[in-house]
């Protein structure tokens, strides 16, 4: 079933299948059961006249087995449904949305109205000292300890500059931090400010939001990959990732400036956006989707849809800088008329906005 999936869907979602209850509760009762009769065996004797049988522990060890049989059939539905791709996307996608829900607004200290422009370069000229942090190991960016950051920044009177998010590569000697501040730093305050990041080998979805939309495009791209050639499957992850950015619509992204108790700016972050958020849904889809009308078609609905549902001039421009990408893709590959005039069909709504 693993290499099922793993071949079909990527090795990135074997992590999803793990990490699922009912594997775990069944694969550890077989291992117990395994373990509980091995036991139970080794108390066994038999010397000539005498003869030791634990019949009650033999009796536990013969219900555990019928236990296991129910067990594996429940396992194997499981299992069967589990790796459904009609499943799985559904399964990303709503883990997506409660990461969502989780992260946004994420707290950084009090956010700064964006109609309010902070001039940096005039904040930093207010400091004496400038340097930078460093990261001392390679590999991503998985979590950011804001609160932490934050206290840093307000007990020792620090302006912080965050260039990088999780989810983003680091190697050694790349920036993390630009600090400014009136004194220079000492090498605790330096140590505090590396010990809020942490750094692994893959990325997590806890505070990366792109981890699971970039999971569905991974499906979405395999499955219109030559070898595959399934369609169906891309339009299932294209209909959910509509689903992921009309959420998105109502949702308010943080702020880059953050500022303490006393209305003091403390951190410039780099967060995500929406128009950042949609070119990592659709830009690669639609990259591999160039040849499959079907496809392009379901893209043009999902931007209309969310066009439809946008609240902000910056998310409907966004939509429609993604149409227009569209409908140069189309143009450039459909070579079949009739397939074009469908498409241009479904852009009556890009026209008349």
């Amino acid at each position: 079933a693993l290499t099922l999936a793993s071949s079909q869907f990527g090795s990135r979602l074997l992590r999803n299948f793990m990490h699922e209850r009912i594997n775990q509760v069944v694969l550890g009762t077989y291992i117990s059961t395994y373990v509980y009769c091995l036991l139970v065996l080794n108390v066994i004797e038999d010397k000539g006249d005498i003869a030791f049988v634990p019949s009650l522990s033999v009796l536990v060890a013969i219900l555990a087995a019928i236990a296991n049989i129910v067990l594996l059939i429940v396992f194997i539905h499981h299992i069967s449904m589990s790796i459904q791709a009609d499943k799985v996307i559904s399964d990303i996608s709503r883990a997506l949305s409660a990461n969502v829900k989780s992260l946004y607004p994420e707290k950084l200290g009090r956010e700064q109205n964006e109609d309010l422009q902070i001039s940096i370069d005039e904040k930093v000229e207010s400091f004496a000292w400038d340097s930078e942090i460093t990261s001392n190991k390679y590999g991503y960016l998985q979590y950011i300890d804001t609160k932490l950051i934050m206290q840093i920044a307000t007990d020792n009177d620090l302006l912080l500059l965050l260039p990088r998010r999780p989810g983003d590569f680091l190697v050694k000697g790349m920036g993390l931090v630009k600090v400014y501040s009136n004194k220079s730093l000492t090498e605790e305050i330096e140590n505090q400010l590396l010990d809020s990041f942490i750094v692994g080998e893959v990325r997590t979805p806890q505070q990366d939001t792109e981890f699971s939309i970039h999971q569905m495009v991974e499906i979405a791209s395999r499955a219109l990959s030559p070898g595959i050639n399934d369609p169906f499957t891309a339009i299932a992850c294209i209909d959910n990732l509509t689903s992921v950015m009309v959420n998105l619509t109502d949702t308010e992204f943080p702020s880059k400036y953050r500022l303490d108790k006393n209305q003091k700016l403390r951190v410039v972050s780099n967060p995500l956006n929406f128009d950042g958020m949609l070119d990592a849904a659709f830009n690669q889809i639609r990259q591999f989707a160039a040849e499959s009308p079907s496809v392009l078609i379901r893209l043009i609905e999902a931007l209309k849809i969310i066009h439809a549902q946008a609240n902000t001039n910056a998310q409907e421009y966004a939509v429609k800088r993604h149409a227009k990408m569209l409908l140069r893709t189309a143009r450039n590959h459909l070579s079949e008329p009739d397939d074009f005039s469908d498409f241009k069909k479904r852009c009556t709504w890009f026209v008349e906005a």
